[in-house]
């Protein structure tokens, strides 16, 4: 090749090594025909039977004007496509230097190879003149993937790095570039090469896990059996056993900013959500609207070819753009999910939410078969079908789910079987409750053995002051929350199940996260029948209370259709032990602490202590 020739890059992927030889043996024969130009040919291979080895041209061919052993130290750095697996070392390649024309390969870059290339698959490294592209194209037509980089003034190294980038592309940047064409327009088609790779869709990167993010509401410290609870967690402890348990993982004391911050990796008033979303305020960091300058989550892992769903309650859209007219920036999509179903609001009753769909209000469902509609099991209803759905269209292309129940926030609803499943497990009142949930997790090892008991706030009756109505009234009100909370878990349960079921589990990386802050004090310290007393600034005394609940099924019938009830805020209190106070306390632990358990089977070793 004269000075003045262009010379290129061009790289070969290869699902099938047989092809891979029977490419590089013909594109050889080739440049022995004197019908391509070139500076060098590499085959590096990874047999299915695990050895890797690395081919060559050398100097044999009589050229090596391009530097064409630094070439395959970057070619073992830097061609990593998806379809072959992540990126060969690139270290172990600068140990074939000087060794090419005695075709020795270094068991450095052996053991790369056998580590990162898919067994199975192979590479080919070809430096041509850039006139011969057609014909050294078509030698290599057994490859579904190519790319070509011209080598300019940068040399060999910056036509290495361009090539391998449609490959194996920045993913720090984003969005990713589009594929640039790796073959060749003729005049005619016959003198051409199509390049099938470059049709746009991001591919995840190999072996990428799915992502479960299962966020509770309301819910507090002391909640799950596994942290000293009295509320029966089976599907907490079982992802907890699975993996890892995390007594020490902070929210925020309020349900937005908890979630924003979530979802984006950044503190809640870097994306504008200081306080709740129903409140945008004027100044930075209170206007409910995530800056543009901010990615989220699910649009970083859409962009990096993850299918994203988003299931449950949002309270990320402020009250005034929740409709047809939007603007739609601040919706659920606009975050990068492809698709969403759920209620915009902060709150939302179970049997009667209002639900959207992606972009669109599709109102108040109703029940089927004569029975009452329920929105955690419609919730994971939606949840299991969509995962049925992406696995119907494509069996490998990884997905993340945001799984976010409207439970446990008030209204406390539940199915009347599901509270009498404690019925006086809470009649000896917070006070005994708090001492017993803390001597469990003092033996459970949830907190230090040293701890010390926080106090009763004076805001908050003794219970033994508490005349027998109140109590029955107060007891109710917990197993009412406790069943509630039992069947949010269960509901998590059925989705796990399900995933299990379909052979996706080993590769989920689940984060089962109990509670999006405290418990939740705004029930009053009477707690309430009707949400929209406290929500009006309304406390009622247990006996109007009581008076109320006898007209709608007495106290067996709190949590049905006909209430929408809320504890009493000392109860809120004793589910955040050890801690003080709760839900709105950002100066207490008992606001900003909630367990997490993270379980990933594929990766995640069990934490036995």
């Amino acid at each position: 090749m004269g000075e003045a020739q262009k010379n290129i890059v061009i790289m070969a992927g290869y699902q099938d090594i047989d092809t891979a030889r029977k490419d590089f043996d013909g594109l050889i024969q080739l440049v022995k025909d004197k019908k391509v130009r070139t500076d060098g040919i590499i085959l590096a291979q990874h047999d299915k039977d695990g050895k890797a080895s690395v081919s060559e041209t050398g100097d044999h061919l009589g050229r090596k004007g391009m530097g064409y052993g630094g070439g395959v130290g970057l070619l073992v750095g830097l061609f990593a496509p998806p379809l072959l697996a992540a990126a060969v070392v690139g270290a172990a390649g600068g140990a074939l230097l000087g060794k090419l024309a005695k075709k020795k390969v270094e068991s450095g870059l052996e053991k790369g190879l056998a580590e990162k290339l898919k067994p199975g698959s192979a590479v080919i490294l070809a430096l041509v003149a850039a006139d011969d592209q057609l014909a050294a194209e078509r030698a290599l037509a057994g490859s579904p993937a190519k790319s070509v980089a011209e080598i300019d003034e940068g040399g060999l190294k910056e036509a290495i790095a361009e090539a391998g980038g449609k490959f194996n592309p920045d993913r720090t940047v984003l969005p990713i570039p589009d594929k640039a064409f790796g073959g060749t327009v003729g005049r005619t088609l016959d003198n051409s090469v199509a390049d099938w790779f470059m049709i746009p869709h991001a591919k995840a990167p190999e072996d990428a896990p799915n992502v479960l993010l299962v966020l509770i509401d309301d819910a507090g410290f002391a909640g799950p059996e596994s942290f000293g609870g009295a509320i029966r967690t089976p599907t907490f402890t079982r992802v907890q056993e699975m993996g890892l348990a995390y007594n020490r993982f902070h929210v925020i004391a309020l349900c937005s900013p908890t979630r924003a911050a979530l979802l984006t990796g950044r503190n809640q008033h870097r994306v504008g959500m200081g306080s709740i979303a129903e409140f945008p305020g004027p100044f930075p960091g209170y206007t409910a609207a995530r800056p543009r300058s901010c990615t989220a989550l699910p649009r970083i892992l859409q962009e990096n070819g993850y299918v994203t769903g988003g299931f449950g309650k949002w309270h990320m859209t402020p009250d005034n753009v929740q409709g047809a007219a939007g603007p739609f920036n601040n919706w659920p999509l606009s975050w990068g999910f492809d698709h969403y179903w759920g209620f915009l609001s902060g709150a939302a009753g179970q049997y009667d939410p209002i639900i959207t769909q992606d972009n669109s209000t599709l109102g108040v469902p109703e029940g089927k078969d004569g029975k009452l509609y329920y929105f955690p099991d419609d919730l994971t209803d939606k949840a299991i079908e969509w995962i049925h759905q992406v696995r119907a269209q494509d069996t490998a292309k990884p997905w993340f789910m945001y799984y976010s129940t409207g439970a446990t926030h008030a209204p406390h609803h539940v199915e009347r079987e599901w509270a009498d499943r404690y019925k006086g497990k809470f009649d000896q009142g917070w006070d005994k409750y708090r001492e017993q949930v803390f001597a469990r997790q003092k033996k459970l090892g949830v907190i230090p053995p040293d701890t010390e008991l926080t106090k009763r706030p004076d805001l908050f009756p003794a219970w033994d002051t508490l005349n027998d109505a109140e109590k029955k009234l107060y007891a109710r009100q917990m197993e009412v929350f406790a069943g509630f909370s039992e069947n949010t878990d269960w509901n998590v349960g059925r989705l796990i199940d399900a995933i299990e079921e379909m052979g996706d589990l080993d590769n989920t990386l689940i984060f089962y996260i109990w509670g999006d802050n405290g418990a939740s004090m705004e029930g009053t310290t009477t707690g309430s029948f009707n949400e929209m007393t406290f929500l009006n600034g309304v406390v009622l005394e247990p006996e109007q209370q009581l008076k109320l609940i006898e007209q709608y099924g007495g106290l067996e019938g709190l949590g049905g259709e006909h209430s929408a009830p809320h504890f009493a805020s000392a109860w809120a209190h004793a589910n955040n032990t050890p801690f003080q106070w709760g839900k709105q306390m950002a100066s207490h632990l008992g606001g900003t602490r909630d367990p997490m358990v993270v379980a990933w089977p594929k990766r995640i070793k069990p934490d036995k202590t």
